[in-house]
């Protein structure tokens, strides 16, 4: 992207996998949306096979958009171990995606992109979906799959800028 850099976030999930691209210009000051959507995947599907759609749709969207990183929102410790286990998978699924085309993966924890977003770590879905709708700027509030993924690139580029600002103040 000419002036900028394409991120893609990634919301992942072994059933519904959220992606969404954004535009940061300006060392993160413009933001724009690009693209998002969700890949689903069907419970009649053997889990291996689900891994499979997993990694060829998060393949498929990077070569078709191109991004410079990606930023995945990390596992988050739930009580149903099995969930969690298959979280991983998931997670892993698109992360192998992504490193297989080369490309530098960020991960960030749900309090980080509830505080990057919202600015408050511990904010309700609903808050985070409004967020992402007024920084980018968007008609409609997107699923909350694909706003998630948004919300973790939206992340992404609030941090970057943060640390580009520190590593100043440190000269």
């Amino acid at each position: 992207m000419e002036g900028g850099h394409l991120i893609l976030g990634i919301d992942p999930g072994s059933r519904a996998t959220g992606y969404g691209l954004i535009s940061s210009r300006n060392g993160g000051e413009v933001i724009s949306f690009i693209a998002t959507g969700v890949i689903r995947t069907s419970s009649q599907m053997g889990f291996l096979s689900r891994l499979k759609v997993l990694y060829d749709g998060i393949a498929g969207i990077i070569t078709q958009f191109k991004p410079d990183v990606t930023a995945v929102e990390e596992v988050f410790v739930s009580r149903n171990v099995q969930s969690a286990l298959k979280l991983g998978h998931a997670r892993a699924a698109v992360l192998m995606a992504a490193l297989n085309q080369g490309i530098v993966v960020y991960e960030y924890s749900p309090l980080e992109i509830k505080k990057a977003v919202v600015g408050y770590g511990r904010a309700e879905k609903s808050q985070l979906q409004k967020m992402v709708s007024v920084i980018l700027n968007l008609r409609q509030i997107p699923a909350r799959d694909a706003s998630d993924a948004l919300a973790v690139a939206i992340c992404h580029v609030h941090s970057q800028r943060i640390n580009r600002l520190m590593e100043v103040q440190r000269r």
